[in-house]
């Protein structure tokens, strides 16, 4: 999936939108959020949790959790 951000001036309570020459869809979806209402943090701990995941999965590929597996294991936790 190929997504766009961009931030742009509402003028006359309208938008407009250039799309880069290689994107090709001949439908898109557009979510339109107020500036500033959509900022978040991630959170540091969350952030150091991916990186230690991916440093372990880049040393070792094939050492991964097929998902079902996965599902089963939480599963059996609850």
């Amino acid at each position: 999936m190929e997504a766009i951000r961009q931030f742009v001036k509402v003028k006359n309570h309208q938008v407009n939108i250039t799309l880069p020459d290689d994107f090709n869809a001949d439908e898109v979806e557009v979510i339109i959020f107020a500036k500033g209402e959509n900022e978040y943090a991630i959170p540091q701990w969350q952030i150091d949790d991916v990186r230690e995941r991916t440093e372990k999965y880049l040393k070792n590929p094939k050492n991964v959790t097929d998902i079902d597996d996965f599902l089963k294991e939480i599963e059996n936790e609850l």
